[in-house]
């Protein structure tokens, strides 16, 4: 067994067996599928690496690449551009998000067959629309009045989605009932009592938490499978009811919270947070100009949970579509990383993150850019590399359920 595979296996070793199989079987997909379903080597390997230049200390996601930007709709009821997944945040330096993300604009833009040289430009225009946002101290936000070309396009139709748009596609209705689709394949059978125990939970959560929905009643359950790192954690989507509504349903999703890939590889003190949700709910919301609809947090069975409201308006621009599109291409990361600035700007200064003018600093500084690039672009030549180790392992049923188990069994030489 490869040193790789070991890495793997070790690192996935809590998550649900059944699931953690369709997570190694979608990581095969291709280089950047593989990228986002290795979060943790990537820190791994930053940490081994030459130091970088010291840069400030920011909340980060933790987890940017270009397919965790999307829109959602903000408490507020607006529509918005924005990061979107905060499961690994962390207090950290800024070079984390910022090598994260330029190592997935290589990874993604090569297995994405883009013509060569477009992944240099556009890493490049990254790093020079993140430092300027940087240096001007002021962070904005993108919604369709502010939003330009392709991204205006995105949530213009975004916002034109209907909550029924989405309780559609993921339901059935028989016998003149509603309920979620098991024909869906990102919708898995919940066993009786445990379907038992998650409704009323999420019951109880509707009649006590301040966030939640007010007159809903808990109708269906069923696991949901979303995302590539994050398959094989405990996630259940629900449907709900208005009880004074007629013909009114609202979808949650509610996400097992897990201890940050990233935190065993910085060595910044964090919060005592009093839960792994508390973290991601607390960094989401100093990160996110406006924070989404319905996110809150609870305990289950002594773990703890994110849940949020399934929205028609949620989604990630696809990349594969821009290939022939350079304008578009060029207005999305710059956006990108405009809104990355923008979200280390707005949580500044909090619990431990640098001060504005320390950031404004860091932007204006010249003299780490270009070994942050290389490294960036010489560390998406070894995910290619990896990627590679790992499908060759994959077919030779590393990663099956009972060789793995006897690997693990067996002390490492």
């Amino acid at each position: 067994m490869s040193k790789l595979s070991e890495r793997l296996l070790t690192f996935n070793a809590g998550l649900l067996p059944d699931m953690l199989q369709l997570k190694y079987e979608a990581m095969t997909e291709n280089p950047f599928r593989f990228f986002r379903g290795t979060c943790h080597l990537f820190f791994e390997d930053l940490a081994a690496a030459l130091p970088m230049p010291l840069s400030p200390l920011t909340w980060i996601c933790g987890d940017l690449h270009i397919e965790n930007f999307g829109s959602y709709l903000g408490d507020n009821k607006l529509v918005y551009f924005d990061l979107n997944d905060f499961d690994e945040s962390v207090l950290a330096p800024a070079s984390f998000e910022v090598a994260r993300m330029l190592s997935s604009i290589y990874v993604a833009f090569d297995a994405l067959k883009f013509d060569e040289g477009k992944s240099d430009k556009m890493a490049a225009l990254f790093l020079k629309t993140y430092t300027e946002r940087l240096a001007t101290g002021k962070a904005v936000s993108i919604e369709p009045r502010t939003a330009k070309g392709i991204v205006c396009d995105f949530l213009m139709n975004a916002a034109k989605s209907k909550e029924t748009d989405v309780i559609k596609k993921r339901t059935v209705s028989k016998k003149k009932k509603i309920m979620l689709s098991l024909e869906d394949e990102r919708h898995f059978k919940v066993e009786k009592g445990l379907r038992k125990a998650l409704a009323a939970q999420i019951q109880e959560w509707i009649g006590t938490s301040s966030d939640g929905p007010y007159n809903y009643k808990v109708k269906g359950v069923v696991f949901r499978l979303a995302g590539t790192g994050s398959i094989g954690v405990k996630r259940y989507l629900f449907l709900l009811k208005s009880t004074n509504t007629k013909n009114k349903y609202l979808l949650l999703d509610m996400k097992q919270a897990r201890s940050s890939s990233v935190l065993p590889y910085t060595e910044v003190q964090q919060l005592a947070w009093e839960t792994e949700a508390d973290r991601v709910l607390a960094v989401q919301k100093r990160m996110q100009y406006v924070s989404a609809s319905l996110l809150s947090t609870t305990i289950f069975q002594d773990e703890s949970y994110i849940i949020q409201e399934l929205q028609p308006v949620k989604d990630t621009l696809k990349f594969k579509l821009l290939k022939d599109e350079y304008r578009d291409l060029y207005q999305v990361i710059d956006d990108m990383a405009t809104l990355t600035a923008s979200a280390q700007l707005r949580s500044g200064g909090i619990q431990g993150s640098s001060i504005i003018d320390d950031l404004v600093a860091y932007g204006k500084s010249a003299d780490w850019q270009e070994p942050m690039l290389a490294y960036c672009k010489s560390y998406a030549a070894k995910v290619q590399k990896d990627y590679r180790q790992y499908l060759r392992d994959f077919k030779h049923g590393v990663f099956n359920p009972e060789t793995a188990k006897l690997s693990t069994e067996q002390p490492v030489s």
